[in-house]
């Protein structure tokens, strides 16, 4: 359930499995959704991987980070170790995962509402469909979830995000990440005349325009570009969830547990957790998944919680970046790191200990 990257990505590994697969979403494509739309190295493989052919109006390749403090300028920059990113326009992600399922044979059900679980499977307003296996792929707030009786915990200091599209060429081959208090400002490239802000904040709702004013050095750079969406929010982000495997029904994606976009790993932890799902399945060691889940987040759940320390704390934040900024080599490690293509033991022990004495030590 589900017709978004996840769920499309569970059809595609089920389907190359051997297994028939069936998508189920009240809506129709292409569905649009806010999202910063980098996917790392490691999401970008699997997209090649998996025959997923995106057209190219929507994409652009990016080679690593670019850190902005807004306060202090200083600025911090770390390349990919394995390969560039994607800047990947949702809507056009979307249409090629579909497009992909469609010719695999993936029974795919647009404009149907799911109500509930039935022991046979879903229960659909206009119907039933029969299943050994749901997989709630329906985003943050799920309803699978909510339906199989899983327990969710939401955090109590919790971050919104909102997005919009401006028609200019992107200006740089990084993903730009601007940082101010209490707000960050994500640029990505999204096709060759399209990038993609998306700010993340803490504390109350608040409209685009208002969080853009405190990023004059970005908006310079829009320069009035054209707007080439409609500014779309979600959240709040962080939770936990009790479970991401009560058999029959799994959870893969946003809907099964989240800490923050901060990192940008999102659609590629979906892509991997898909196909850790579709192995157990086919395997006949469901339960399997729940410990092949937790390894695939677990650097994720470190790295981002790590970050989001310092995005609370002005002071640390401005001390990370600048131990970044003097260690380039290290940064595009643990960018490598946190996407799974790296082990931390490929880490430099003298780079770590310098960066880790000037983020202690000021």
């Amino acid at each position: 359930m589900g017709g978004g990257p996840a769920g499309l990505a569970v059809a595609i590994a089920a389907l190359q499995a051997g297994l028939e697969a069936v998508v189920v979403d009240q809506a129709s494509p292409p569905i649009d959704k806010a999202c910063g739309e980098g996917l790392m190295p490691g999401g970008s493989a699997w997209l090649r991987t998996n025959g997923v052919e995106v057209n190219p109006d929507g994409v652009s390749p990016f080679i690593g980070i670019h850190y902005l403090d807004t306060t202090t300028g200083v600025t911090a920059e770390g390349d990919f170790p394995h390969g560039p990113g994607q800047g990947i326009r949702r809507l056009h992600l979307q249409q090629a995962l579909v497009n992909r399922a469609e010719a695999l044979g993936a029974d795919l059900r647009w404009k149907t509402r799911a109500t509930g679980l039935l022991p046979e499977g879903l229960q659909l307003e206009n119907g039933t469909l029969d299943a050994d296996h749901i997989i709630g792929c329906d985003g943050l707030h799920s309803s699978v979830r909510r339906w199989a009786g899983i327990d969710v915990k939401w955090a109590s200091w919790q971050r919104w995000g909102v997005r919009r599209h401006f028609a200019i060429p992107p200006w740089s081959r990084h993903v730009e990440v601007h940082w101010a208090d209490g707000c960050e400002a994500y640029v990505t490239p999204a096709g060759p005349n399209r990038v993609g802000v998306a700010l993340l904040w803490s504390g109350q709702k608040a409209r685009f325009e208002t969080l853009m004013a405190r990023f004059p050095e970005l908006q310079a750079k829009l320069n009035q570009a054209p707007f080439d969406s409609a500014a779309r929010g979600t959240g709040p982000f962080r939770h936990r969830v009790s479970t991401v495997a009560r058999p029959p029904v799994f959870l893969v994606g946003d809907s099964s547990g989240y800490v923050d976009a901060l990192t940008g790993e999102g659609l590629s932890l979906a892509f991997h957790q898909a196909d850790a799902l579709v192995a157990a399945l086919v395997d006949g060691d469901p339960a399997r998944y729940a410990r092949d889940h937790a390894r695939i987040t677990r650097v994720y759940r470190w790295t981002t919680g790590l970050l989001l320390v310092a995005a609370r704390r002005p002071w640390l934040r401005r001390r990370v970046i600048r131990a970044l900024s003097a260690e380039p080599v290290l940064f595009g490690l643990l960018l490598g790191l946190n996407d799974g293509v790296i082990a931390p033991t490929a880490l430099p022990p003298l780079s770590t200990l310098r960066f880790a004495g000037r983020v202690l030590l000021g």
